[in-house]
């Protein structure tokens, strides 16, 4: 019987040998919540995906003993921003493609980052990657949805501010369908603090009054290699960074958050690397926690 919890908590995996594969090796490993491509991530196009392993992947995925709930994220060749028309072309009809990857293999969530700005005006990239959000979900309908990524504001990158993604998705029409995923080494990289309880929680309220609470879908955990403000995106193992395990505490340990897929993007030779990180993790729970998720897997 497939393990009834509120906490989502995984890691990226590998879909090398097999989409149905990477389901398999986060089950291995103990995941409730798993990160995956659905394609090559260094090329734009793929083959279609056959009935036969859509198949096979939903079936992996219900036979799984601990998988909850699976996002996907795009390959980091989109760039739906891009000043060059080509590119945004190329952009524009490899998010389609794998927005209807996601449709056709069930996953409710795609990561997307928002894009550059490079040779342009950041108003008019943030315009223009709602415009093509806009075009995305027109193209294909359902129920998938497309998480922006908060950024850590590294050159041209954009979406690096609630703000920023707030002002996507008001430019978006059907707003039930763009949600965002917060990853901690870039909001820190980004500026934002939450070290403590009392900044923890200014963090969140800021989220909340700015883009909304119900719209966080997914967090990416990730300590960082550059300080705070740094605005460069260098992910580190948890508690080996700048960040520290402090925040990840209180992540672990918010019950708001529980039922939010955690995911880790962290250092990784080999699997060992996330068990290593997901012990980290599971051992910063409170005896509180564990026993409050203890009756929720009771309760069913």
């Amino acid at each position: 019987m497939k393990k009834k919890t509120r906490l989502l908590l995984g890691a990226h995996m590998s879909i090398a040998g097999g989409l149905e594969k990477a389901i398999e090796r986060g089950d291995s490993i103990g995941c409730t919540a798993i990160q995956l491509f659905t394609k090559s991530n260094r090329q734009w196009h793929a083959k279609k995906i056959t009935d036969e392993e859509c198949e096979l992947f939903k079936k992996t995925w219900k036979d799984a003993q601990h998988i909850q709930d699976i996002v996907a994220h795009c390959s980091y060749l989109i760039n739906i921003g891009a000043m060059s028309k080509e590119v945004e072309k190329k952009s524009v009809k490899s998010l389609v493609l794998e927005l209807d990857r996601c449709e056709r293999l069930g996953i409710p969530y795609l990561v997307l980052h928002p894009g550059s700005y490079t040779g342009g005006e950041e108003g008019l990239c943030l315009e223009q990657i709602a415009a093509n959000i806009n075009i995305t979900l027109e193209e294909v309908s359902g129920k998938s949805e497309i998480l922006i990524e908060t950024m850590a504001g590294q050159g041209k990158t954009v979406g690096y501010s609630f703000e920023q993604i707030a002002a996507i998705r008001k430019m978006v029409h059907n707003k039930h369908r763009v949600g965002v995923c917060v990853d901690t080494c870039h909001i820190f990289a980004a500026g934002y603090e939450f070290s403590t309880p009392s900044s923890y929680k200014n963090m969140w309220q800021q989220f909340d009054k700015v883009i909304g609470m119900r719209h966080l879908k997914a967090i990416h955990m990730n300590d960082s290699e550059k300080g705070l403000g740094s605005r460069v995106d260098r992910h580190a193992d948890i508690g080996k960074g700048k960040i520290g395990l402090e925040p990840f505490r209180l992540i672990m340990n918010d019950p708001a958050l529980y039922d939010i897929p955690k995911i880790l993007e962290t250092p990784k030779k080999e699997l060992a690397d996330d068990v290593r990180n997901l012990k980290v993790l599971e051992e910063l729970m409170t005896k509180r926690t564990i026993k409050e998720l203890g009756e929720v897997q009771d309760g069913g």
